[in-house]
């Protein structure tokens, strides 16, 4: 119906906007009979009245349309739903081209004339079967939100987050350890954010979500005719970072064969695209991420020693989430804000007994799983008030013997300040009442300690 977004049988659905009837026409054939619903636009104006009326996740539009070009209209639909993803498509792609399209939020670009695997692939790494893809997209898409996905109660991250600004403007290599849902993707981020590199570009590369085969063309680029298919060259990741940062996820997955190539970029800053003879230099900051142990995977022979030791010079553990229960009033306070953004209705909200529940809960899918879990009370939820017959089966039930600090909430916001004050109160203890080493710990100046002292009534 018009005007009510919906996704058919919960498939995922590709809009492809380009001007050449012959090429939207083959895309769509191709990628229905791969599963996917599939739309078609002329011009880039009925592309968004498109989106307007249904449920689209993937966009695959041309730059260059009449009216509106294929970069005005990514710039629009990040505006109308920035969830949506976008690959560009262009018969006159330069370098300064792919990494504004990639500035401004695309998630991949693919040269005029194209084969169909560089469709396939885009859309591959895009839907990523829970390696990176719709189901695993940041939890966090802007700045402002970052900063409150990060803001901390707990000692745990309060340390990740004084680690996170002291490496900042630095050029060390930082490696992010944690869990999956931890948000490394967004620490990476903010490393950049707060860098003199802020400016420049900041390369993303899920190295689990792309086939062994590719990953070396994905991350330095090839030549045209390196490989079946390669029917131009193209730039690769690396390069595309050029004076900014590159975030390379799941880093213990990369293969022993491109972890040579990537030794050498980390030693000399330089290496030569696939199928190229040309040495290609770049100044780019590595940041890379993985949720397994690459100790461990050095001793099996399945990670290079050398490289280990070459990316784990600032090494940052991302605490999961059951270890840092102060933060999820904060957490749910933001989640809930931000779906009521997304329906543009009044925030949801959420009763003691049930804050209780989430509190307590050991949440093994960490931060991702709590959002998933708010979405889908704001969605079930009748009223503003979100109660315990709200939550899932097993939250509901989960043990809630030792919620001291929760006892006497009634609101999002007592429970918050409780949350803050148990906080101080555990951290003034281990510091025998040392204001300075209290306020240390704690992330916060001694100032600041003080006057929550005060606002709390807390005797040290």
């Amino acid at each position: 119906m018009k005007g009510e977004k919906y996704n058919y049988m919960n498939k995922i659905s590709i809009l492809v906007a380009d001007d050449e009837q012959n090429v939207s026409q083959l895309l769509k054939k191709v990628l229905t009979k791969q599963g996917y619903v599939t739309y078609t636009a002329s011009s880039a104006l009925e592309a968004l009245d498109i989106i307007n009326a249904y449920h689209i996740d993937i966009v695959i539009s041309d730059i260059k349309m009449p009216n509106m070009s294929g970069i005005e209209l990514l710039k629009k639909i990040k505006v109308l739903d920035s969830s949506i993803a976008v690959i560009l498509i262009t018969a006159f792609a330069t370098l300064e081209t792919a990494v504004e399209a990639l500035k401004m939020g695309a998630r991949d670009y693919i040269t005029k004339p194209f084969n169909l695997e560089e469709i396939y692939l885009s859309i591959s790494r895009i839907v990523g079967n829970g390696n990176g893809g719709l189901e695993d997209d940041l939890i966090i898409t802007n700045d402002q939100a970052a900063s409150n996905y990060l803001t901390a109660n707990s000692v745990a991250m309060q340390h990740v987050l004084k680690l996170l600004n002291q490496v900042a403007n630095s050029n060390a290599t930082v490696m992010l350890y944690g869990e999956t849902g931890t948000g490394k993707e967004i620490a990476s981020k903010t490393i950049h954010d707060l860098s003199r590199r802020k400016e420049k570009s900041f390369i993303k590369v899920n190295c689990a979500a792309i086939p062994d085969a590719l990953l070396e063309s994905e991350l330095f680029g090839y030549e045209k005719g390196a490989f079946t298919g390669a029917v131009t060259k193209k730039p690769g990741r690396f390069e595309l970072a050029n004076g900014g940062s590159i975030f390379l996820d799941e880093i213990g997955d990369m293969p022993l064969s491109v972890q040579a190539k990537l030794l050498r970029v980390l030693q000399e800053r330089e290496f030569e695209s696939l199928g190229g003879t040309k040495t290609i230099k770049v100044d780019v900051r590595i940041i890379a991420a993985t949720n397994k142990n690459l100790a461990s995977l050095v001793k099996k022979g399945e990670f290079r020693e050398d490289l280990y030791y070459r990316l784990n010079v600032v090494p940052i553990e991302i605490p999961p989430l059951r270890k840092r229960k102060e933060d999820i009033p904060i957490l749910i306070e933001h989640f809930l804000l931000k779906s009521s953004g997304i329906s543009k209705n009044t925030p949801k909200k959420i009763t003691s007994e049930a804050m209780q529940r989430l509190i307590h809960y050991q949440w093994p899918g960490n931060i991702r799983e709590l959002e998933n879990i708010i979405e889908r009370c704001v969605v079930v939820t009748a009223g503003n008030l979100i109660t315990l017959g709200d939550l899932p089966e097993d939250i509901a039930k989960c043990d809630v013997e030792n919620a001291d600090f929760l006892t006497n909430a009634n609101t999002l916001d007592e429970t918050v300040d409780n949350a803050e004050k148990s906080a101080i109160i555990k951290i003034l203890r281990e510091c025998d009442g040392n204001r300075t080493h209290a306020s240390e710990k704690l992330g916060i100046s001694r100032r600041s300690l003080h006057r929550k002292i005060l606002k709390y009534g807390i005797d040290d």
